[in-house]
């Protein structure tokens, strides 16, 4: 299993690596062209994983935030983290097309790679994508090209604010993938688009397009904990109850996953 509250310093402790986790500084996608993904923009206030992802309307201006693990060993089981929502940015005017996420993915080797798989929660406080408000989507991928753009996935959206704190569950099992939020069946997903190889976990947060407006604005995504249980499927609550044990021993990180 994996268990981390992220008690941690800020983004360049030392911790961070040794336990096994990426702050992405590299550019390129997803997200506008031309920004920053910054290390300096996530920070533990209170050992909560944040993001500050923030635009001042120019690719230039604009910073993306991510964090990765750095091992892509983890397959079938329960992924799980406790994450918070934001409908409005910290500082600035609102509008935004900000994507706020908990995922797992591995990497394209080529266009319609079919080895290729993704697991997502994306909440869209304010759109995007042709959708006028915000709407959280779960996503099972089977595949994808760039260029020319073609998506081989299937989802499942709910049109609603999601803004505040949400546990957030992902089962994978028996060729099943089930997304809950809060103890909630929220997907059930399978067939082409269930994974077939490890996959890493991550938290990213970032900007599907600039917005015509003045000032800086930045937008929060934190996270609580995160959560696996290896070829495992554990119900919303048993999460719940094991995250509690290991608070309640004073457990602040364990990984026993082995690498794939």
């Amino acid at each position: 299993m994996l268990f981390d509250d992220f008690s941690y310093t800020n983004s360049s402790d030392p911790r961070l690596a040794q336990r096994g986790w990426t702050v992405r500084s590299s550019s390129g996608g997803p997200g506008v062209p031309g920004a920053t993904w910054s290390p300096s923009a996530i920070t533990f206030p209170g050992g909560l994983l944040t993001l500050d992802s923030r635009t001042d309307g120019t690719a230039g201006g604009t910073v993306h935030t991510e964090l990765s693990t750095a091992g892509r060993k983890f397959f079938e089981g329960t992924y799980a983290a406790r994450v918070r929502f934001s409908d409005a940015p910290t500082s600035g005017p609102d509008g935004e097309h900000v994507v706020q996420t908990f995922f797992t993915i591995t990497p394209l080797r080529f266009n319609l790679d079919p080895d290729y798989g993704e697991l997502d929660f994306e909440y869209l406080p304010n759109g995007g994508w042709g959708e006028p408000s915000n709407i959280l989507y779960a996503t099972s991928w089977e595949t994808y090209q760039g260029e020319p753009w073609q998506a081989v996935n299937t989802h499942t959206e709910e049109r609603a604010s999601f803004a505040g704190w949400h546990d957030l569950v992902i089962q994978v099992s028996g060729g099943r993938i089930k997304y809950y939020v809060d103890g909630r069946l929220f997907a059930d997903h399978g067939g082409i688009h269930y994974p077939e190889t490890p996959m890493w976990i991550m938290f990213n947060q970032w900007f599907i397009d600039l917005q015509a407006a003045t000032g800086t604005r930045t937008y929060r995504q934190q996270v609580d904990w995160v959560y696996h249980a290896r070829n495992e499927v554990v119900s919303p609550a048993g999460v719940l109850s094991r995250v509690g044990d290991l608070r309640a021993e004073g457990t602040s990180f364990r990984d026993t996953v082995p690498n794939s």
